[in-house]
């Protein structure tokens, strides 16, 4: 053995050592008795610090903030480095954890990092013969740092402040996943292209109804998600996960809602179905997408251990069934939409019984710090049944074509194809082609602005034509795995496309038709 692998070992073995004694970095919650939350720095420094202490744990980075702020991954698993192409040929099923899109809603963050601690002190190992783990603690790293002790209103601290919802652009970023407006968001996009994840968690904090549940959870709520993906989520995944906390703890866990209607009506509530949602997109490229709310009103401290027992739960049943999962991705992925009806909009669906949702009370309390009231949950359970409206039905939908014809100066259009990852080509020579274009009867936008854009609407229907399609037009092909995305973005009467979104203002208004075509001829 040479001096250089001899000195390399024994810095290896100090630093198994020192992960296995305790001396492995702290959150800033553990430091502060949970009246902190971790700043940008530490996270970093204490990703480095696990990275450094064990072999299982690589730490790079996916991206970079609207401020420049690299954005810090986690590689976790039996994989020689932190590249791609070594997740995606480990033969494991791959699991990206994210916290902090809201940073506000920091438990997903600490908890991540705890998570990284535990696995460089040798815990939770069984899960790695099956599992590879992409973990990134501080996905909103820009807002992170925006600490104030009067975000998120009452939520029962940390009373040391918390950082703001949007990033500095002012962008909600689980808004933004269909127009990739922010630097994030585009970050995330990439990652899924080039790792490829089976299944992606998104970690937050609900501030809304005041419920009895630690904490409440979704799948992905767009009706077009591939039925096998809803199906083993709602009937099995997330039942189990329930039934596992309750068991363990005492704790009871639900399908995220919120109540609606009258004192007689009232309803259990889920939100949009449209894939600017995290899960939602997820769900859109044949992916499970899962959402966690942790109960804002809840201690910071039981927060944080909602979120850790709903992760370790979800964990141990993708180990469980890792085979499957990759099963499910991969049918999803070759099933063919072409010439089936999708939803473009869609509406709550009510469930076909009142269902028992538990609700709750909380108390006053004052932050000793900025003396602004908080709400602290309190250990009461009111059942009540209601009618739950969790899941979602189509009121607009169309046929799936071949493909769309996009011209080749709709630069922001193609432009976007190319960075939700879409598989394009263009047309060498101009063509003759059966068609069909769409008519425009009427359009409008939004009263309102929302995330710096008046949500556009357009109605109308597809004409057969035959029309000379010129050389350099965009072919996008719905025989792909994106395809049920790419359907969503380029129909116009979809509720999150191009066309809501403002793309294409400059070639709707006024005009008789819409700019992008539609064939069923393949190419």
């Amino acid at each position: 053995m040479t001096r250089i692998h001899a000195l390399t070992l024994l810095l290896l073995t100090a630093s198994r050592l020192a992960a296995q004694t305790g001396t492995l970095p702290q959150t800033a919650p553990e430091r502060s008795n949970f009246a902190e939350t971790t700043r940008y720095a530490d996270v970093v420094a204490f990703m480095d610090a696990v990275d450094a202490s064990s072999p299982l744990i690589h730490v790079t980075t996916f991206g970079y903030t609207h401020e420049g702020r690299a954005l810090p991954l986690a590689v976790v698993g039996r994989v020689r480095d932190t590249s791609p192409e070594a997740v995606r040929t480990s033969g494991r099923t791959v699991i990206y954890l994210q916290g902090n899109i809201h940073a506000g809603e920091v438990e997903g963050k600490e908890w991540l990092l705890t998570l990284l601690r535990e696995i460089a002190q040798g815990r939770h190992a069984p899960l790695l013969e099956s599992l590879v783990l992409l973990i990134a603690p501080i996905y909103n790293a820009d807002g992170n740092e925006r600490v104030t002790l009067t975000n998120r209103g009452v939520q029962h601290g940390p009373i040391g402040g918390m950082g703001q919802r949007p990033n500095a652009q002012g962008y909600d970023l689980n808004r933004d996943h269909m127009k990739l407006e922010s630097p994030e968001a585009r970050s995330l996009a990439l990652l899924l292209q080039r790792y490829d994840p089976h299944v992606a968690v998104d970690l937050h904090t609900t501030n809304g109804t005041h419920h009895a549940y630690h904490l409440t959870y979704s799948p992905p709520l767009h009706p077009n998600t591939a039925p096998a993906i809803i199906s083993l989520l709602r009937e099995r995944w997330l039942p189990a996960v329930t039934r596992n906390v309750r068991q363990k703890y005492g704790w009871d866990y639900y399908y995220y809602g919120n109540l609606q209607g009258e004192e007689n009506a009232r309803g259990w509530y889920t939100f949009s179905h449209t894939p600017r949602f995290h899960n939602n997109y997820l769900g859109l490229r044949n992916r499970f997408g899962i959402l966690s709310e942790a109960y804002a009103y809840a201690t910071f401290e039981d927060r944080i251990q909602a979120t850790a027992r709903f992760v370790q739960e979800v964990l141990a049943f993708a180990h469980a069934h890792a085979t499957e999962i990759r099963a499910i991705v991969a049918r999803a992925d070759a099933e063919p939409i072409t010439g089936t009806t999708l939803a473009l909009r869609a509406e709550p669906e009510r469930s076909p019984e009142p269902v028992e949702i538990l609700l709750g009370d909380v108390n006053e309390e004052r932050n000793p710090y900025s003396g602004r009231v908080m709400l602290r949950r309190a250990d009461v359970k009111r059942p009540e049944r209601m009618y739950e409206y969790g899941t979602f039905r189509p009121t607009l939908s169309e046929r799936v074509p071949a493909a769309y014809l996009v011209p080749a100066e709709l630069t922001e259009v193609v432009e976007l194809l190319r960075a939700h990852g879409a598989r394009i080509a263009s047309l060498p020579a101009q063509r003759t082609l059966a068609v069909e274009r769409f008519r425009i009867d009427s359009t409008g936008v939004a009263e309102t602005e929302f995330q710096g854009h008046r949500e556009r609407t357009v109605t109308g229907a597809w004409e057969q034509a035959s029309l000379v399609v010129p050389a350099g037009t965009v072919v996008v092909t719905t025989e792909q795995p994106l395809a049920r995305l790419l359907f969503y973005l380029l129909e116009p009467g979809s509720d999150d496309g191009v066309v809501n979104w403002n793309l294409l203002d400059r070639q709707i208004e006024g005009a008789r038709v819409y700019p992008i075509l539609r064939t069923d001829e393949r190419f």
